[in-house]
């Protein structure tokens, strides 16, 4: 059985790289074991460090789902922050037939600055095959939206426009939950870790795809953060109405659309989870 290592960051699920690992799968036995580096926020003055492991966890096993479903067995792990030494780290551990690393197109990757790949080809001292994902323009046939919420996570407007999204196209839904008290949409970490646990139970039974995550206190920052970690297609916002939502009268709508340039749309939930 040919062994293959993955590495790969905020571009593990990304199409080109399940269609690399899947062409060297083809008319053979293969093992694969993806690691996933963690990387650092881009936004936010505090570095909440569980919440960097938990978007890199997430991302691992979306990427998992993937491979499954291409029949290809795989497995993988969250690793150190540092790409080089968690390649040397999982060489150490098991030995390995090829290496892929997936990496953003040169101009955003920082992984490609620092020389990863050439010196991963010098050190490990067997194939290894640089995939590049752009996530702009690679997508794979799933829609991924980004849901944004807090008190109203598990409403039940919410969950109707979330139905009627996977009904249109197949999806799979990003749920983030800002984990701190605000004067509106807000509430405190384990308010919003049970909360989101009964949204993606929700989604469960309704036979939708999504994964979830408490996140940053401040929800743009914690959507800008989002769109780092899980590129997003698309953002649901949901919040009360106008007069009892901090979320709005800090205009968190407006300046979403004005900053990302993805479709946002708005849903207002009369009662909380």
């Amino acid at each position: 059985m040919k062994r293959i290592l993955v590495v790969a960051n905020e571009t593990v699920a990304g199409k080109p790289l399940i269609d690399a690992v899947r062409e060297r799968a083809a008319g053979e036995e293969v093992d694969v074991h993806v690691i996933c580096p963690q990387n650092q926020p881009r936004h936010g003055y505090v570095i909440y460090e569980s919440m960097v492991r938990d978007a890199a966890e997430n991302r691992l096993q979306m990427t998992l789902a993937l491979l499954h479903e291409a029949g290809i067995e795989a497995d993988g792990e969250v690793m150190d922050p540092d790409p080089y030494a968690a390649v040397m780290d999982a060489l150490g551990e098991q030995d390995y037939d090829e290496i892929v690393i997936s990496t953003h197109p040169e101009t955003r990757s920082g992984w490609l600055r620092e020389g990863l790949v050439d010196r991963v080809r010098r050190a490990a001292r067997r194939p290894v095959e640089h995939v590049v994902v752009d996530l702009d323009t690679e997508r794979d046939d799933v829609k991924r939206t980004l849901v944004v919420a807090n008190q109203t996570v598990a409403s039940p407007e919410l969950l109707d426009v979330l139905r009627r999204k996977a009904q249109e196209e197949t999806r799979r839904f990003i749920v983030i939950c800002p984990q701190a008290a605000d004067d509106g949409d807000g509430g405190d970490s384990g308010d919003a870790a049970q909360r989101l646990a009964q949204m993606l139970k929700a989604l469960e039974d309704a036979g939708l795809e999504a994964i979830g995550q408490v996140v940053h206190p401040d929800p743009y920052t914690a959507i800008q953060n989002a769109l780092q970690f899980y590129a997003p297609d698309d953002i649901v916002i949901s919040t009360f109405p106008e007069t009892r939502s901090g979320w709005l009268r800090a205009d968190l709508i407006g300046r979403v659309q004005a900053s990302t340039g993805k479709p946002v749309e708005h849903v207002v939930s009369e009662e909380g989870a």
